[in-house]
């Protein structure tokens, strides 16, 4: 058997009893339903054959038969129990045993109907009275005629042998069991119906990126949505105000310290240049060391609170193969003292709109995380080539590239590789992450195997990975420097 036939299933079982609103208002419609049902049929068996000893006409008719017939016993017989056949069709389905009646006439009992009692019933007239007669519990009523003719409707006062009689023939049952099913479907797209508005609301948080915390824009008047949406948006304000007091108080901090840090590497490099021995030398080598790190730090605190504060640059419409050639002629010093080459192949008239500031930092942030952890003497190429409507900008390096197990954390703030060696802040990618939230674009990391860029490697003949390719896609502008859907197009290569 395929794991996908395994796996339905498994799934089926999740879908039926994962907690779902939408059930959970159906199975209380469901159950609402039947205990009103519940309630009618209680209703009815509190009434037993009441509505026949309370029809007057009834009464009447049996005492006129009588008094017609009153020369002929035996075609009163006959006609009086035609007249018992039809009152026990009327009310066959609600009452078991069936309701009797007894005539009484000149004194002596003229007609007693089949299940009726022995015992002729005396009671308080035109009042329905109670009686027990051999242990059998009845509700009587007696009505007499100007003649002078009683007629007694006795009907057994059972109370739950009726719920047992109609529980038997399924009037109870057999009405829920049919429209139960046809009310399932109208029920739940009333429910569906009926939380519009709630899905709208889940709508729009879905569809919001991770930077945004403006308030939802719910409009509707349902009050017990409102309450959410309110406790929603009082949440986003807390965490945007939190946010931007972290900005805030990071970037002074960082602003404040970059003065100090660099007053502090003058006087030591002063001190190194008047030192009289090696030995402090060395010292002053380490602190200089140590200054410069502190430095690199405060930079990519500012550059990761700059690119997360949106509106900080103007957007303008940035040529990629120029802001390539610019940051990597700035990077080639730091390229040259590790004995790094840089080569550069981009495919000219890709523009994107951006903060032109944004995209100097993601693109110096991958060109020195390759430099730095690639072998000394090493080669990085970078790569921008068209892929449809977006441009593609690849890095690669010779360094020994990070574990697919690490890949999804590299981006978190100050998260470095446990067994990296190499001095760095963890705030390189996290940094790049960021321009990527802002501008739409996606990041790739993938081991190279055959020093090519651009394309799927295969892995060597040793097994070894030859670096790590960084694909970054960012969206095009078109020419007004907005960003566009161009028609796709065949990658170059």
């Amino acid at each position: 058997m395929s794991a996908s036939a395994l796996r339905w299933p498994k799934v089926a079982m999740a879908a039926v009893f994962r907690p779902s609103l939408v059930r959970r208002l159906l199975v209380a419609q469901m159950l609402l339903l039947t205990l009103l049902w519940s309630i009618g049929f209680a209703y009815l068996l509190f009434q037993g054959a009441r509505p026949l000893l309370q029809s007057h006409r009834i009464y009447e008719t049996i005492n006129a038969i009588a008094d017609e017939l009153v020369d002929d016993p035996a075609r009163r017989h006959r006609v009086l129990t035609r007249a018992h056949e039809a009152i026990v069709d009327e009310f066959d389905e609600l009452n078991d045993p069936k309701p009797s009646f007894i005539v009484e006439q000149r004194g002596q009992v003229a007609y007693r109907s089949p299940q009726a009692p022995a015992v002729v019933p005396s009671g308080p007239l035109d009042e329905e009275y109670p009686l027990r007669i051999d242990g059998v519990g009845y509700v009587a009523k007696t009505v007499m005629a100007p003649s002078g003719t009683r007629t007694t409707f006795l009907a057994q006062n059972h109370g739950m042998n009726v719920f047992i009689t109609i529980f038997s023939k399924s009037f109870y049952l057999l009405p829920l069991f049919i429209s139960l099913p046809f009310l399932l479907l109208p029920a739940w797209l009333s429910i569906r119906l009926a939380m519009r508005p709630w899905t709208g609301v889940a709508r729009e948080m879905t569809a919001r990126g991770p930077q945004d915390l403006s308030p939802l824009a719910y409009r509707g008047g349902h009050r017990e949505l409102a309450v959410m949406v309110d406790a929603i948006n009082g949440w986003m304000r807390r965490v945007r105000d939190s946010s931007e007091r972290e900005r805030s108080f990071v970037a002074d901090a960082a602003h404040e310290l970059r003065t100090p840090l660099a007053a502090m590497l003058v006087n030591v490099e002063a001190l190194k240049a008047d030192a009289r021995d090696e030995r402090e030398r060395q010292l002053m080598a380490g602190v200089m060391s140590s200054g410069h790190r502190a430095t690199r730090m405060v930079n990519q605190l500012l550059r990761l609170m700059r690119s997360e504060a949106h509106g900080a640059d103007p957007v303008e419409r940035v040529e990629l193969d120029r802001l390539l050639q610019d940051r990597l002629a700035v990077l080639s010093p730091l390229a040259s003292a590790r004995s790094v080459e840089l080569e550069l192949s981009a495919e000219p008239g890709l523009c994107v709109a951006a903060q032109m500031t944004s995209l100097e930092s993601l693109v110096d942030n991958l060109v020195e995380n390759a430099v730095k952890y690639g072998p000394v003497g090493g080669t990085v190429r970078v790569m921008l080539k068209r892929a449809g409507g977006e441009a593609v900008l690849y890095v690669t390096d010779q360094g020994p590239g990070i574990p697919p197990a690490l890949r999804g954390r590299v981006f978190d703030r100050f998260f470095r590789d446990p067994a990296q060696r190499e001095p760095g802040s963890g705030l390189g990618l996290a940094i790049v992450k960021a321009v990527l939230d802002q501008l739409g674009g996606r990041i790739e990391m993938r081991d190279r195997h055959d020093g090519t860029v651009g394309t799927v490697g295969t892995v060597g003949t040793d097994g070894t990975s030859s670096g790590l390719e960084v694909a970054v896609t960012l969206p095009l502008a078109d020419a007004s420097g907005a960003r566009a859907s161009l028609a796709p197009l065949e990658p170059q290569t």
